[in-house]
C-alpha cells in the first residue's frame, strides 16, 4: 500500500512538472495572442515569462508593448497610468539586460512618450528629451526600426504642435534646448521613412496623415487616410485607429 502510496505521488508530481511551462513557452504562447490581437492575455503571458526569468529581455520588451497596447485606448485614468508606468517600467530593464538591441530602446522610447501624456509640462518637457535619446539610439542600432522612425517623426510634429510661446518657455526655463531640432520637414521624413520600412502597419499611414493634414498638403492627409481603410488589422488598437482614419475623412 505504501508503496503505492508512493507511485502515486510520484505520478502526481511528474504530471504536475510536465504541465509547468518554461519562460520561453510562455513567451511563445504570448507571441501567439498577440499575433491574435488578445493583448491581455499576451501580457499576462510575458509576464508569467518574467516571473520565471526576470532578465528575460524578449519577455519585458514585449511585456512592454502589450502595456502600451492596452493603456492607449483605456478610459479609466488610474488603469491607463500603471499600464504605462509598467511599460517603461519592463522597457527600462530591458534596456538594462539587452542595451545593445533596438526593440528594448523603441519600447522605451514609445513607453516614454506614453507616460509624458500623463506628468505635468515640466516632466513632459524632460520625458520628451528621453524620448529622443532612446529613439536616436535606437536608430543608431538598426537604421531602418520602423517604430523608432516613427517615434522619432512624432517627436518631430508633437513638439511642432506645441504654441511658439511654450517651446520658448520650454527652452528658456526647462532646459529644452533640444527642441530647437524640431521641424515640419524633419517629422515628414522620419514618418514617410516609417512607411516606406513598414508599409503594412496602419498607425505609420495614420499618423504620416496627420502630419501631411498639418503641414496643408490635403491630398496626401487623404491618400493615408485611405491607406489606413483598406489595410487589414494586424495589431490591437487598429480598429481605433480605423475609426480615427474614418473621422477625418468625414470631417474633410
Amino acid at each position: 500500500m505504501r508503496a503505492l502510496q508512493y507511485l502515486s505521488a510520484g505520478m502526481l508530481l511528474a504530471a504536475s512538472m510536465a504541465g509547468a511551462q518554461t519562460a520561453a513557452e510562455h513567451i511563445a504562447l504570448g507571441d501567439k495572442e498577440y499575433v491574435a490581437m488578445n493583448a491581455p492575455a499576451a501580457l499576462q503571458h510575458y509576464e508569467e515569462a518574467i516571473k520565471l526569468d526576470p532578465k528575460s529581455y524578449e519577455a519585458l520588451w514585449k511585456a512592454s508593448r502589450s502595456d502600451v497596447d492596452l493603456g492607449s485606448y483605456e478610459q479609466n485614468e488610474e488603469k491607463r497610468g500603471l499600464d504605462f508606468r509598467n511599460a517603461e517600467l519592463y522597457a527600462r530593464r530591458a534596456v538594462e539586460a539587452n542595451p545593445g538591441d533596438a526593440e528594448g530602446h523603441f519600447n522605451l522610447a514609445r513607453a516614454l512618450g506614453k507616460n509624458a501624456l500623463t506628468q505635468g509640462p515640466k516632466a513632459r518637457i524632460k520625458y520628451a528629451k528621453d524620448v529622443r535619446t532612446h529613439a536616436l539610439e535606437c536608430l543608431k542600432i538598426n537604421p531602418k526600426q520602423p517604430g523608432c522612425l516613427h517615434v522619432m517623426g512624432m517627436w518631430n510634429a508633437e513638439v511642432m504642435r506645441l504654441s511658439g510661446f511654450t517651446r520658448m518657455m520650454a527652452k528658456t526655463f526647462l532646459g529644452g534646448q533640444v527642441f530647437e531640432s524640431a521641424s515640419w520637414p524633419e517629422a515628414k521624413r522620419y514618418m514617410e521613412a516609417s512607411v516606406a520600412n513598414e508599409p503594412d502597419r496602419i498607425i505609420h499611414h495614420l499618423d504620416l496623415a496627420g502630419v501631411y493634414r498639418d503641414m496643408g498638403d490635403k491630398a496626401k492627409a487623404r491618400a493615408e487616410y485611405e491607406a489606413v481603410l483598406k489595410l487589414p488589422n494586424r495589431d490591437y488598437n487598429d480598429g481605433h485607429y480605423k475609426g480615427e482614419a474614418d473621422a477625418a475623412l468625414r470631417a474633410g
